[in-house]
């Protein structure tokens, strides 16, 4: 037998015809038709309670929404040496870099970062939240007792002493009740399922902060590598300079050169010397940008990252997975969806607020003025029975939560769409980056040793008189500016590749794996 409507107003314009008819019994055990009444209010209980399983959930259902991906990754018309790859993606990124620091790193701030646990926290609360509200769907109960000495008017209702109030009397009273609000039309079942979808909300949150602070923790790491190698290039352009700012002094105490090569000579090593503070500024600020996420204080991480060490490099082959599995690696996708879960089971709770609220409550107590006839069978006093409460007027406010609910549920499943096609966006574009970062690496590395070999030969023309001083200097210019773009374009890539596995939405599955809210 189910009780159930299609429409949330059925029930605003008039009441149940039969269960305003279901009476309330409370009597002493001693009434001569205890038994009989005893069996009816069983037998109604029963009957409300077999009502209340079989009973239907008012508010549409949730269905996922179907997204509308993409067959295949995007390619490029100009592949370069390492290529992303439709397999199965490794959950672990970062250690495609082979790097041991920055995978100590990245694990270091699986445990250490303030992020994380500030998100962490968040979800514990969200946890809490839930319990409050699912407890609605079991019976609460509760013990009371007190003890009182009172002395009532003579002029009252009733004087229990019977003096007219003359005297005082004592009182003893405790009992045990009980309450349950049998959800007929779903309402509680929606309010839980809302908060099970808030609740995946908030995992997913947390599952985001994760995959940014992964993310940012190997893109400060590369970047501090990158800095570190610009220096060890700059350094050494500083050497070449100075070797040449000596070949000069030589040459003019020979009378061959003149005070203009010297200066400019000068003015070479003056220019590179200063690149230096600004990158050791640098460094130092990753350092410490590092030692926030690990959560430690400024240049906690400087002895053992001012080392210099190569830029990580990606691999031949970088696995990217399967555009199809994008929607469930995502957490922003999973956390729209969820939004629009709980916006969807919201609807159910607000067409649920338009039908009676039917609650069976109990109670079981003994009451006595003298303590020696409390507890006994006379001070037992007892009652149970079903009341419902049911809106008739309230001036729209239902209909106009009912409207909200559906607006925002609206608003929701944009939203989904909007942050579906941001990804497939997002992943296009890194793809893109990944590509072309590689392509520029390649020629700026044809650059640097075409402009070593026309330095080499500038100088040994200078030696020779053949050229000036200033085509060295040029050429010496040429060869630092594409040396440190190459150093960045280096760089670059590895970056390319972190902002795609952030893009994919990888690092973590196996932190948190996807059957988790299932085996809540």
């Amino acid at each position: 037998m189910k009780i159930c409507v299609d429409r949330a107003d059925a029930f605003a314009s008039k009441p149940a015809p039969t269960l305003n008819r279901i009476p309330m019994w409370e009597r002493r055990c001693g009434d001569p038709t205890c038994s009989r009444r005893g069996h009816q209010s069983r037998l109604i209980f029963s009957v409300l309670l077999v009502l209340s399983l079989s009973a239907c959930t008012v508010g549409p259902d949730f269905h996922k929404p179907a997204a509308q991906p993409i067959a295949e990754w995007s390619k490029p018309s100009r592949a370069a040496a390492s290529q992303a790859i439709a397999e199965t993606m490794t959950e672990r990124w970062w250690e495609v870099f082979h790097d041991p620091k920055l995978s100590a790193l990245s694990q270091r701030a699986l445990t250490d970062n303030l992020d994380l646990k500030l998100a962490s926290s968040r979800l514990q609360q969200s946890r809490a939240v839930r319990q409050v509200i699912t407890a609605e769907r079991y019976p609460s109960t509760a013990a009371s007792g007190r003890y009182g000495r009172n002395r009532n008017s003579g002029e009252g209702l009733n004087d229990p002493s019977g003096h007219n109030g003359q005297s005082a009397f004592n009182l003893w009273d405790a009992g045990f009740s009980a309450s349950w609000e049998l959800d007929f039309w779903g309402r509680v079942r929606r309010e839980t399922e809302a908060a099970d979808a808030n609740l995946e909300v908030a995992e997913n949150d947390r599952r985001g902060v994760l995959l940014s602070v992964l993310a940012e923790t190997a893109q400060d790491y590369i970047q501090l590598r990158g800095v570190q190698n610009t220096r060890l290039v700059t350094e050494q352009n500083l050497d070449v300079a100075r070797h040449s700012l000596k070949l000069s002094q030589l040459r003019l105490a020979d009378g061959v050169a003149t005070d203009l090569d010297v200066a400019e000579a000068a003015a070479q090593v003056a220019a590179i010397e200063s690149r230096l503070p600004a990158l050791e500024l640098r460094q130092w600020q990753l350092i410490n940008a590092l030692s926030l996420l690990m959560g430690e204080p400024p240049q906690a991480l400087a002895t053992e990252l001012s080392t210099d060490a190569p830029v990580p490099q990606t691999p031949r082959q970088i696995a990217i997975g399967l555009p199809s599995q994008l929607a469930a690696r995502r957490p922003d996708i999973r956390q729209a969806e969820a939004r629009l879960h709980a916006a969807t089971a919201s609807i159910g709770v607000a067409k649920g607020d338009f039908y009676p609220r039917i609650t069976l409550s109990g109670n079981i107590g003994s009451q006595a003025m003298q303590l020696s006839d409390f507890g006994s069978w006379g001070s037992r006093s007892f009652g149970i029975g079903p009341q419902f409460s049911l809106p008739l007027f309230d001036g729209g406010r239902l209909r106009g939560v009912l409207e909200l609910r559906e607006a925002q549920q609206q608003e929701a499943a944009i939203a989904y769409q909007q942050t579906v096609l941001r990804a497939w966006h997002e992943i296009d574009d890194q793809l893109t980056a990944y590509n072309a970062s590689q392509l520029r690496r390649d020629s700026l590395a044809e650059a640097v040793r075409q402009n070593r070999i026309a330095l080499d030969t500038a100088q040994q023309q200078y030696v020779e008189g053949v050229v000036d001083f200033v085509t060295v200097l040029t050429v010496q210019g040429a060869l630092l500016a594409t040396q440190e773009q190459w150093v960045e374009s280096s760089t670059g890539v590895s970056l390319a590749a972190v902002g795609l596995y952030k893009a994919l939405g990888g690092g973590w599955e196996s932190v948190y794996p996807l059957t988790e809210t299932a085996q809540r």
